[in-house]
C-alpha cells in the first residue's frame, strides 16, 4: 500500500524565478468522496487515474495509489466526471532535498496558489522558503476535490 505524506501551505511570495520545471494540468473526478477519493489528470502530455484514501487525523497522510494511462484516455473519462475541473499550472521549485509543487490555479479557483512538499515521515524537517504562507495541511477547503465543489472565487 502506497502511503503520501505532504504538507501544504499558501503561498504569498515570488517562486516562479526559482521554479526548474512546469506543467499545465487538467483534471476532474469519478469520484470525490473522502473515503476514496478517484481522479483523472492530464498532466503535460500524459494521463493519469488516481485512488486516494481519508486523511489520518493530522491531514498529512493518506493513502495514495496512481497508474500512468493513455491522455486520450483520460479525455473519455473527463466527460463523466463530477462537475467542475481543476486547471492549473505546477511549478517545481527545489529547496534544499526536497522538491516543493506549487500549483497556480485557473477558472473558478483563479487567484489561489498552493504549495506542497512531500515527506518520507510527518516528523521530517524541512526548509521554509521566504515564499511560503500559512499551512493548510488538512484544511479540506484546499483539497482539489473540494475545490472543484467549492471553488476559491466563490468563497
Amino acid at each position: 500500500m502506497a502511503q503520501e505524506i505532504e504538507r501544504k501551505f499558501l503561498v504569498k511570495g515570488e517562486y516562479k524565478s526559482l521554479a526548474s520545471k512546469n506543467t499545465r494540468i487538467i483534471q476532474g473526478y469519478l469520484s470525490s468522496i473522502p473515503e476514496r477519493t478517484v481522479r483523472v489528470r492530464v498532466k503535460g502530455d500524459k494521463g493519469f487515474i488516481t485512488v486516494k484514501g481519508i486523511g489520518n487525523e493530522s491531514g498529512a497522510s493518506r493513502y495514495e495509489w496512481e497508474k500512468e494511462i493513455p491522455a486520450e484516455e483520460v479525455q473519455e473519462l473527463l466527460k463523466i466526471c463530477e462537475p467542475g475541473v481543476i486547471d492549473k499550472t505546477r511549478f517545481q521549485v527545489v529547496v534544499g532535498p526536497h522538491t516543493y509543487e506549487v500549483d497556480e490555479f485557473y477558472g473558478e479557483n483563479e487567484g489561489l496558489t498552493l504549495a506542497e512538499v512531500e515527506l518520507s515521515a510527518e516528523n521530517e524537517g524541512f526548509e521554509k522558503p521566504v515564499w511560503l504562507g500559512e499551512e493548510v495541511t488538512g484544511d479540506v477547503k484546499y483539497y482539489n476535490s473540494m475545490l472543484m465543489k467549492n471553488p476559491f472565487t466563490k468563497w
